[in-house]
């Protein structure tokens, strides 16, 4: 895994260098980007929301195939109930207001996570948007929505046994096979928004030989200059798998 680089640093983005195929992000920060700002907390939720397109919009620029956001995680439902349904509601209006341009445009849906617990009203949403968009081939927005990847781990285990495997029949592409992302390749790069050097939770198993980036930006300001100069820093890495460079 990377560190940091200060802007002094940071390596100049190529135009015809690698791209990362898959990109996740931990979109941290919204809350401490409204309390900078004398706001409350909801209204960085809302503005972290609105930043989904515009970095969304980059990636499709910039040749990126699969774009995950950690947009709620498992342990999200231990905060305040009052900030737990603002983000509840801004996700059934993302769906709403979001949904016909982003078919239009190409974006194919993909969902992360448990549907046990969501209201049936989202929920319905939710899966609606999932098959309407399920042929479409712009780009993949993956969303991480009441996920943990422990928890997915857990689930995709219970699968495999449910389907009567024999221990012997388990390996990584087996259990890769039932996780929530399968079909999807692993992320080539992990972006941390908000200063924090955590992946809390966020495709754990997937993510074992991910680039990891952080940048003490909050979300909400997390742009496309931002996102280019973690790709720089992609750039500039060599990735070795756990191999000895020839």
């Amino acid at each position: 895994m990377g560190v940091a680089v200060s802007a002094e640093s940071k390596p100049e983005f190529i135009p015809n260098g690698p791209i990362p195929q898959h990109v996740g992000i931990i979109m941290d920060g919204n809350g401490r980007w409204a309390q900078a700002r004398g706001l409350p907390r909801t209204m960085g939720h809302r503005a972290g929301t609105k930043n989904i397109r515009r970095i969304l919009e980059e990636s499709v620029r910039l040749g990126i195939k699969v774009l995950t956001v950690y947009a709620f995680s498992t342990e999200n439902w231990g905060r305040p109930r009052a900030e737990v349904n603002h983000l509840m509601r801004l996700i059934s209006q993302s769906i709403r207001d979001e949904l016909d341009e982003l078919d239009a445009n190409g974006v194919q849906i993909r969902h992360s996570g448990r549907l046990e617990g969501i209201s049936p009203r989202l929920r319905e949403q939710i899966e609606y948007a999932l098959e309407r968009t399920r042929n479409n081939d712009t780009i993949i927005l993956n969303v991480a929505f009441n996920y943990g990847g422990r928890a997915e781990i857990v689930d995709a285990i219970k699968e495999i046994i449910r389907k009567g495997y024999k221990p012997e029949d388990v390996t990584e592409e087996l259990v890769s096979q039932h996780l929530y992302t399968a079909g999807l390749p692993d992320p080539d790069l992990i972006i941390r928004t908000g200063g924090e050097y955590r992946l809390s939770n966020f495709l754990t198993w997937q993510a074992a030989y991910a680039e990891y980036y952080a940048t003490p930006t909050y979300w909400p300001d997390f742009d496309e200059a931002e996102l280019r100069a973690a790709i720089a820093e992609f750039q500039h890495r060599e990735r070795r798998f756990g191999l000895v460079k020839s």
